[in-house]
C-alpha cells in the first residue's frame, strides 16, 4: 500500500470514527425511554415526539451545516457539532418536562449530530480522496457509524446496570468529546485542497436550483425518505416492541448492537459492489430486501433468536443505502457542493425519520400494537425499490474504468 493510499484510508477511518460517536450515541438514547418516562411521567407519545423532532432536526442540520462548511470550511462546524452532541446527551437526565426533553433530545443533541453527520463527513472525504477510491471510502465511513452502534449501545446498557440511567447518560455524553481531536485531524492540512469540482461548478444557489429541477435527484430524495422512516422506527421503537413480546430489555440492546455489527459488513460490501454495479440497482435491491425481511419477521415466532436473526438481516441493509445514495448525488451534480446537496437528501431521510419515530409512539398509544407501522414500512420499502429504477445513471463500462 502506497503512502497516498494509507492517507486515504486514514482519512476514511477518522471520518468513520466521528460518525461512530455521533450515530452510536444517538442510537443508544432510546434505551433510556422507559426510565425517562417513569421519571418525568410525560407520556410515551411525548417522548416519541422528542425523538421524532430529533430525527427531523438531524436532517435539517445537515444541509445548513453543509452550506456553512461549503462557504467557510468544515472545522468549526464539526467541532461545534461534537460539543452539542456531548452537551445534549449529558443534559437528558435533567430534562423533566416535555419542552426540556424536546430541547435537549430534539434540538441540541440532534443538531450537533447533524453537523458531524454523513453529508459533511462524506464531503470532506470526497474533497481529499480520488474519485476511484470514493465508493470504498464511503463504505468505510458508513461502517464506522455502524461500529459505533455496535459498541456504544451495549456500552450504554452496561452503564445503566452499573451506575444507573442518569449517570450513564452523563458518561455517554462525555464519550462524545472524543470526536473533537478526530475532527481536528480530519480537517487538517491534508484535506485543504478540494477535489476537482467537475462540470457542476458555480454558485451554491445555482447548484441547488439545478438539483431541484433534476428528476433523478428528486427520485433519490423520495427513496431516501423511506430509509429514514424505516431506520428511525426500528431504532426508536424496537425496545418497546421487545417489551410487548415479554422479552428482557437486553434483547433490544443486543438486537440494536447486532444491527450495527452486520451493517459494518453491509456498508463495506456495498462500497465495493457499487464500484462495479449501477448504484440505482443496488438501492432498489436493498429496499426490496428490507420489505422481505420485515414480512418474514412478522410471521415468525417472537423469540430471542428471531429478534437476533432479524437484526442481522436488517443490519446488513440498514445504512448500506448511504454509499450509493451519496455516490449518485456526487455523480449527478459533482463534489463541489456535496455537503449541501446530500444534506438536502438527508433532510428528506429525516422527515421520514420524524414520522417513523413519532407515529410509532402514536400508533402504540392508540392501538397497543406496532403492527400497522410494520406494514406501512413494508409498503414504503416496496415503493422505494421502484422509484430508484428511473434514475438517470450511466452504465458501468468496465470494472477497470472505475
Amino acid at each position: 500500500m502506497t503512502t497516498a493510499s494509507r492517507n486515504y484510508v486514514a482519512v476514511a477511518l477518522a471520518a468513520g470514527a466521528v460518525f461512530a460517536l455521533g450515530l452510536g450515541i444517538r442510537q443508544a438514547q432510546p434505551l433510556f425511554i422507559s426510565a425517562i418516562n417513569s421519571h418525568t411521567a410525560v407520556g410515551y407519545a411525548t417522548i416519541s415526539l422528542a425523538f421524532g423532532i430529533a430525527q427531523l432536526m438531524w436532517g435539517v442540520a445537515q444541509p445548513l451545516a453543509g452550506a456553512v462548511a461549503d462557504r467557510h470550511g468544515p472545522r468549526p462546524v464539526m467541532i461545534a457539532g461534537a460539543l452539542l452532541v456531548a452537551l445534549g446527551t449529558a443534559l437528558m437526565p435533567f430534562a423533566e418536562s416535555a419542552l426540556a426533553l424536546i430541547l435537549v433530545i430534539g434540538v441540541l443533541g440532534a443538531s450537533g449530530a447533524g453537523a458531524i453527520g454523513p453529508s459533511l463527513l462524506m464531503s470532506v472525504c470526497n474533497r481529499w480522496i480520488p474519485e476511484a477510491k470514493r465508493a470504498m471510502a464511503s463504505g468505510i465511513v458508513n461502517a464506522g457509524g455502524s461500529f459505533g452502534q455496535f459498541t456504544l449501545v451495549p456500552f450504554a446498557q452496561l452503564l445503566i446496570g452499573i451506575a444507573g440511567w442518569q449517570p450513564a447518560l452523563v458518561i455517554l455524553g462525555a464519550t462524545g468529546l472524543a470526536a473533537v481531536p478526530l475532527v481536528l485531524y480530519l480537517t487538517g492540512s491534508h484535506s485543504v485542497a478540494p477535489a476537482h469540482a467537475g462540470p457542476h461548478a458555480g454558485t451554491l444557489r445555482q447548484a441547488i436550483r439545478e438539483a431541484a429541477g433534476d428528476r433523478s435527484y428528486l427520485l433519490l430524495n423520495a427513496g431516501f425518505f423511506t430509509c429514514g422512516f424505516h431506520v428511525a422506527f426500528i431504532a426508536t421503537h424496537l425496545p418497546g416492541y421487545v417489551a410487548t413480546c415479554e422479552l428482557p430489555a437486553t434483547v433490544s440492546a443486543w438486537s440494536l448492537a447486532i444491527i450495527g455489527l452486520f451493517n459494518i459488513a453491509g456498508s463495506l460490501w456495498v462500497g465495493r459492489a457499487i464500484q462495479e454495479w449501477r448504484m440505482k440497482l443496488a438501492l432498489a435491491g436493498i429496499y426490496a430486501a428490507r420489505a422481505a425481511l420485515i414480512v418474514v419477521f412478522l410471521f415468525s415466532p417472537k423469540t430471542e433468536l428471531a429478534f437476533f436473526v432479524f437484526a442481522a438481516g436488517v443490519g446488513f441493509t440498514y445504512l448500506s443505502t448511504v454509499p450509493p445514495t451519496v455516490g449518485l448525488v456526487a455523480k449527478l451534480h459533482g463534489p463541489r457542493y456535496l455537503a449541501t446537496l446530500f444534506g438536502l437528501v438527508m433532510l428528506s431521510h429525516q422527515i421520514g425519520g420524524f414520522l417513523g419515530a413519532w407515529l410509532g409512539g402514536k400508533a402504540f398509544e392508540a392501538t397497543g400494537s406496532y403492527d400497522w407501522m410494520w406494514w406501512a414500512d413494508v409498503a414504503l420499502c416496496l415503493m422505494a425499490s421502484v422509484v430508484h429504477l428511473p434514475i438517470r445513471e450511466a452504465r458501468k463500462l468496465a470494472a477497470a474504468a472505475v
